[in-house]
């Protein structure tokens, strides 16, 4: 059965909606907050870097440092103090347009023997573009790079365009990396069908090989890295710090933004169910917002709030935030905080209403803190630090 959310998150009733659209943004997100409870202080918001250019991601090395991608191609190291290093040598050629370019980068599991990085990145080909994933060596020293970089995977197909790539890599606790894929925006349908990697999660081995358990390995006509299916943009994964399950978020287009439950061969329903409407028109999409065979989202969207990055609290430096999930707001430029029961979704939190820049990326450092990256052509590193 359908897991509902709580109004205030789901999406109001028709009037409120209606009040909701004829306000600004930040009254909008005030209302949408309402009614989920008392809200905890905000957090301050300490600097640690600025100047950077469209950050993506970031990835903290054993040391405390962070690798940070920005999307024009550029992978910088980043120190805790805040200097920022010049771009890495290396680093794949990548299709910088629209939503393409360099995007998620990780650590891989075996990375204090073999130094391994991984980068999810748009690639030019000559038929399109496709999100790609390359395997490189990080050398560190006076002027850090990364030598001997590879393809391990690539979606199938390439097609033209600049919009909906995912991308987010997550390493499963058995060496397994998933990797998050869009529907290429005008590929949607393709979504449905498993001869495809558009708006799938993928999980292959850290080389680049198909796990043998993987749930269509066996499929005739279904590509063998697939996962689950039916996405539309997926922006957000991590997974679950006790359970170790992925999950993800991805973007609706108008309202329908998800948060799920990823599980092995699961159909996720789009565009076929979905609570979205069309760009515009605001016409339905699909049969409805649910179907027998479809699993349900854990918590939705409308209006859609554009999420991006995700992270769960886990240590002890916000008491009352430890256990939560935190959600990057694109669109109201701030960041949600979830609040869970085991794996439902009880409450909504609204951060950092005026922070007024597009949150990116949203992790938890070795410190115990959250960290964010805004997507902004002068964009900054922030660490969020609990008031006293």
């Amino acid at each position: 059965m359908r897991q509902h959310t709580p109004p205030s998150s789901q999406g109001p009733d028709p009037a409120r909606r209606a009040l909701l659209r004829a306000i600004p943004a930040a009254t909008a997100v005030a209302l949408a907050a309402r009614g989920a409870g008392a809200q905890a202080p905000q957090p301050r918001v300490t600097v640690v870097a600025r100047g950077l250019d469209h950050p993506w991601s970031l990835a903290f090395l054993p040391d405390g440092r962070m690798l940070v991608t920005e999307r024009r191609g550029q992978l910088r190291v980043v120190e805790p103090d805040g200097r920022t290093s010049a771009p890495l040598a290396g680093v794949p050629q990548v299709f910088a347009r629209g939503q393409g370019g360099l995007l998620d980068v990780a650590l891989g599991p075996g990375f204090a023997s073999d130094r391994s990085v991984f980068l999810s990145y748009a690639e030019r080909t000559d038929d399109g573009a496709r999100t790609a994933v390359a395997r490189a060596e990080f050398v560190d020293g006076a002027a850090p790079a990364l030598r001997d970089a590879r393809t391990i995977f690539a979606q199938r197909p390439a097609v033209s365009g600049g919009n909906h790539f995912g991308s987010r890599l997550v390493f499963a606790r058995d060496g397994t990396l998933f990797v998050t894929l869009g529907d290429r925006f005008t590929q949607r349908d393709r979504a449905q069908t498993l001869d495809n990697h558009v708006g799938k999660i993928v999980r292959i081995r850290a080389d680049g090989s198909v796990p043998p358990d993987n749930p269509f390995v066996d499929k005739p006509g279904a590509l063998p890295e697939i996962h689950s299916y039916g996405h539309r943009n997926v922006q957000g994964a991590a997974l679950h710090p006790a359970t170790g399950r992925l999950w993800t978020h991805e973007h609706g287009p108008q309202g329908g933004d998800e948060v799920n439950l990823e599980r092995a061969g699961a159909n996720y329903g789009w565009p076929v169910v979905t609570w979205g409407r069309e760009y515009v028109t605001g016409a339905k999409i699909g049969e409805g917002t649910e179907r027998a065979d479809v699993t349900p989202p854990l918590w939705q969207w409308t209006p859609s709030i554009a999420p991006s990055g995700m992270a769960f609290c886990t240590g002890d430096r916000y008491p009352a935030w430890r256990g939560s999930l935190f959600v990057g707001s694109l669109k109201f430029r701030l960041l949600v905080r979830l609040e869970l029961d085991g794996e439902r979704v009880v409450r909504e939190e609204r951060l950092l209403p005026d922070l007024g820049e597009r949150v990116r990326d949203v992790r938890q450092g070795p410190d115990g803190l959250l960290y964010l990256l805004t997507d902004e052509a002068d964009g900054r590193l922030l660490r969020l630090e609990p008031r006293a």
